[in-house]
């Protein structure tokens, strides 16, 4: 099986990104619109954020996963950050969600001090959740009726790890 390399995303992986997140599986597990405009992901990655932090995976040069790290600029939380991550359901089950989140803690651990990572993830996403588990991610609480998904109303659990 391939390996998965990781590497900062570059505005030449926008059509890429628009393809990942297109697709109906992704859009289910996360909160992306059906519909992406192709500039959406050319804005982001000619001009990030300051703080933010936009990784991808790749598998023979195809970018198959991406992960998003975003710094809490304000003065009292800059200890934290929160991750989005989208994974190509063709490339499931295959390492390259576990490569992107150890790629993003060993990014916070050690290189930006953040010792608090936070993420939202969909109740009845298992496999994500146990990924992020995997990661000593534990859950913090839960929102009822969090968002609309597929005309139906679905709960997110809010997870964290902190590095002690």
């Amino acid at each position: 099986m391939p390996s998965v390399m990781i590497r900062h995303a570059v505005p030449a992986d926008a059509p890429a990104l628009t393809r990942l997140y297109s697709q109906p599986e992704t859009q289910a597990a996360t909160l992306h619109l059906p519909y992406p405009s192709p500039s959406l992901w050319e804005q982001k990655l000619a001009s990030p954020r300051a703080g933010v932090h936009m990784l991808v995976a790749c598998i023979d040069e195809q970018v198959v996963g991406q992960l998003t790290l975003e710094g809490v600029t304000t003065a009292r939380r800059r200890h934290c950050a929160s991750i989005g991550m989208g994974v190509d359901p063709a490339f499931h089950r295959r390492g390259v969600g576990k490569a992107l989140m150890a790629a993003m803690v060993d990014l916070c651990d050690n290189w930006l001090q953040v010792t608090r990572i936070e993420l939202t993830v969909f109740a009845d996403n298992h496999k994500a959740i146990a990924l992020y588990q995997q990661f000593g991610f534990r859950i913090e609480g839960t929102a009822q009726r969090y968002a609309i998904r597929e005309g139906n109303m679905t709960d997110a659990h809010f997870m964290a790890r902190i590095r002690a």
